[in-house]
This record gives C-alpha cells, structure tokens and sequence, in this order.
C-alpha cells in the first residue's frame, strides 16, 4: 500500500509515543524496592554459649560497675561478656542514676539499634529505693519489654529487687519500717514476675536466700549500697545461670 509524505510525519509521531509510553510503565514496574530491615533470628541458650553475639546491658551504676576498683573489668556487665564466645560484641549502656522512666528514652532506642542477640536489665533499685509509685513503674516496666520483645528476638535476663533492708545503708531503720519495706519489695517483686512473664523474660531473682547478695557484708563495698568486687562476681553467676537457662 502506497504512504503518502503527509501520512508519514503523523504516523511516525505516533510509533514514537506508543513506544515512550511503554518503556516507561515497564521502567516503572521494574524499579526494584529496597529490602525491609528484619528482626535477628530467635536466640536460643545455645546460641548464646556457643556462637559469637551481640550483648547490650541496661541498667544503672550497677551496670557501670560503681563499687568495684576497676568497672570496666569488674563490674557484673564486663564479668559476663567474657564468657561469651570470641567475636561477640558488647554494648552496655548503663548510666549511674537513672531510673526506668529515664531508661526508656535513653538506653532502649539505643539498644533496638544494635539488633542484640542477649540484653540484661536490671533496673528497679533506684526506682523503688527513690520512692517512685509501684503503678508507675510497672507501667514502664510493661513498656520496656513491650519494645524489647517487638524490635528483637533476643535472650532477655531481668534482676528482681533484692532485699534491700539488708544493706548497711538501711541499718537505722526500725523493725516496723523494715518490715513495711520488706512487704513493699514482694509486692514489686510478684508484679515483675508477672510481666516478664508476659513476655517470656528470665527473671534473675536476687531475693531469694540462694542468690541474696545483700546478706553477705563481704558483697557490699564501702558505699554501703553498691555490690564489692565480689559481689560483682556473684551477680554475674547469678545472671550467667538464668541466661544459660
């Protein structure tokens, strides 16, 4: 069939356009998408005794090894990263002080970050010793591990309150106070029991008479509060038995 000239420019135009058209939604479509960020795997006890890992510490001076003569080696955080296999990682972000509250917005992003594989937590003490309301700080607590259990797969050990009574610190108390705060501490206790049950967390308990440090003078450094070099080591068993499960 015969093309007139006056047909070709028009028909030309229109392959063109047919052609630009297609190569774009096919552009389009192709365009790949970056791969969402997943959560680690589950870590079982094994893992943890037997493959290189990420280990992040939440807590308060204990963490930071305040008590001890040498923190960085000492203290019950450094004490249990040595026992985790060659090529693991630690990020304790521990801070004298802080109370749970605090924590939330200023150890547990950090700790979602580092895709942690095992997470210790032991912060109550300064809570309940500062007077903070029982209500309170089992609604934190209810959000610590909220965010923890949801933004990790990691193997997550807790400390409960130990008797704090016992501590020279508290040695002026009378018999009825004592006996008021020693009430006070099982009812903390029961509710942490609770929750880390809720989200299948080991509690560490320091209460009970087989792991209490703080009946043991010899555990306790000179501040009358903080655990001694020794009972750094106590603590650190009594944290590596839970994890080890």
């Amino acid at each position: 069939m015969k093309i007139h000239k006056h047909f070709l420019l028009p028909l030309l135009l229109c392959l063109l356009t047919s052609l630009f058209v297609a190569c774009g939604a096919s552009s389009t479509t192709s365009t790949p998408t970056a791969p969402r960020p997943t959560a680690t795997q589950p870590v079982t006890a094994r893992q943890v005794l037997t493959s290189p890992i990420t280990y992040v510490a939440l807590g308060a001076s204990d963490a930071v090894g305040v008590g001890s003569t040498q923190p960085g080696s000492q203290g019950y955080v450094p004490l249990l990263a040595s026992r985790l296999q060659q090529g693991s990682h630690l990020v304790n972000l521990g801070v004298s002080g802080i109370r749970l509250h605090e924590a939330l917005t200023q150890e547990v992003p950090l700790a979602l970050s580092t895709a942690p594989n095992l997470i210790t937590i032991w912060l109550v003490t300064n809570d309940f010793v500062g007077g903070v309301q029982y209500d309170g700080y089992m609604k934190d607590l209810d959000s610590l591990l909220q965010q923890l259990r949801a933004g990790t797969k990691a193997r997550i050990a807790m400390a409960n309150l130990p008797d704090v009574t016992l501590l020279p610190l508290f040695k002026g108390q009378s018999a009825e106070r004592k006996a008021k705060t020693l009430a006070e501490i099982q009812r903390w206790n029961t509710a942490i029991n609770t929750i880390a049950a809720r989200y299948t967390v080991t509690v560490v308990d320091l209460f009970s008479s087989q792991s209490q440090i703080t009946s043991h003078p010899e555990y306790i450094s000179g501040d009358g509060f903080h655990p001694s070099p020794a009972g750094y080591v106590q603590l650190s068993n009594y944290f590596w038995n839970a994890i080890k499960g």
